[in-house]
């Protein structure tokens, strides 16, 4: 199809079907720049061929308001290095460098791959958690979230979106309640196997293709009390069916460039068990991949590296966990699950802090039942004291 718009700039749309490719349907765009006559183009794959034709649509309205194609498609992590300055009129450096860290650091991993219009309040929402959930400060929000909505509102001024996305409310909220979760995790974990098992059958049933891999994944990650980007970095080298370990050393993540590969939250590798419930599973994968040293376990239907929010999507995660009578359950709650298990199961809290990659002891303990919990605080009020006599006893002598 052909599109003319009133501002000069012929568009040139169309949309290819690939089979052969993991994202089969293409969408490009061609136009004519009025001033230096040169024909550029933009193209983007898709799974589907509907959110292809969405993606022409708003570099048609795009175009249509007077905006450059390119600069409607351009991601937000380019967008935001090419207009900062603008962004950032009017700020003291005292203000700026803060905000500046938080663009680099926590805005660019976490959207910068995505194009400004596809940037809406519930994406913005999940970034701020995973901020909040990584450890960062109310004020370290604060400022990452301030960088954000300066960019998208130059984004505003141009034309680009009709609104800021940025601008939520609630946060504050949120914060609170990622606080309550680190103060009580075990309150988020499954109470057993069935439910566990429940609830991954009821994620595949969901989704739109029956994919059995969806609940293969919630199960391993509940059971290595692992989180998902562990387990979409997991590959068929890092396991030892021998012993049925598994060496955590990368997580996969988003990334200005789309989902990628780094080290570990805190760059540590660590050694969980794989335990007799999911070893036929390990076991199976692994030769659908022909024992693959290099082959990653868990991918997509259509062999993808996969997230959080992806397996959000794919399987009407918050649907299905409201209708189960979970609505408190994310994703990270697999985690949570697995360490609340491992805990009541007897596992030493120093075992435990080693297999949650933890980096103090505190943490983990938030794991332990209550009455484990006083028992081992009645242990470290001992060592205090026994320390502190140690002390005292030197200072005598």
């Amino acid at each position: 199809m052909k599109v003319d718009v009133p501002v000069g700039v012929s568009l040139s749309c169309d949309i290819e079907h690939r089979p052969d490719r993991p994202l089969p349907y293409r969408a490009r765009a061609r136009w004519v720049d009025p001033v230096t006559k040169r024909r550029p183009s933009r193209s983007e794959s898709f799974d589907n061929k509907h959110d292809a034709k969405g993606w022409l649509d708003r570099i048609q309205r795009a175009a249509a308001r007077g905006i450059d194609p390119a600069t409607a498609t351009m991601p937000l992590g380019d967008y935001g290095d090419a207009n900062m300055p603008l962004a950032m009129r009017g700020l003291e450096p005292k203000t700026l460098d803060p905000y500046l860290a938080g663009w680099r650091i926590r805005v660019k991993p976490t959207l910068g791959h995505l194009a400004i219009p596809t940037i809406l309040n519930g994406i913005v929402d999940r970034a701020v958690y995973t901020w909040i959930d990584d450890g960062c400060g109310r004020s370290t929000v604060k400022n990452t979230l301030a960088v954000l909505v300066r960019v998208l509102e130059q984004a505003v001024r141009d034309g680009i979106i009709d609104r800021n996305p940025a601008k939520v409310t609630g946060w504050q909220d949120q914060y609170k309640l990622a606080e309550d979760e680190m103060d009580d995790p075990r309150a988020l974990a499954l109470p057993n196997w069935h439910t566990l098992t429940r609830l991954a059958d009821a994620l595949v049933a969901r989704s739109a293709d029956n994919y059995p891999g969806w609940g293969e994944v919630v199960i391993f990650a509940a059971c290595t009390a692992a989180r998902i980007g562990e387990v979409s970095g997991c590959r068929v080298k890092d396991l030892n069916t021998e012993e049925w370990t598994w060496n955590i050393r990368r997580q996969t993540t988003p990334s200005p460039g789309g989902l990628m590969d780094k080290a570990t939250k805190g760059k540590r590798a660590r050694t969980v068990p794989l335990i007799r419930d999911i070893r036929e599973m390990v076991l199976r994968r692994i030769a659908e991949v022909d024992r693959d040293p290099e082959a990653r376990l868990f991918t997509g239907p259509r062999g993808g590296r996969i997230s959080t929010a992806v397996l959000r999507d794919a399987t009407h995660w918050d649907d299905v966990v409201n209708h189960l009578g979970y609505e408190h359950l994310r994703r990270h709650s697999l985690r949570h699950t697995g360490l609340t298990w491992m805990a009541d199961a007897g596992v030493p809290v120093h075992h435990l802090q080693k297999i949650a990659g933890h980096g103090l002891l505190t943490t983990t303990q938030r794991y332990l039942h209550p009455d484990k919990r006083s028992v081992t605080s009645a242990g470290d009020l001992l060592s205090l004291h026994l320390s502190t006599t140690v002390g005292a006893d030197l200072k005598t002598a």
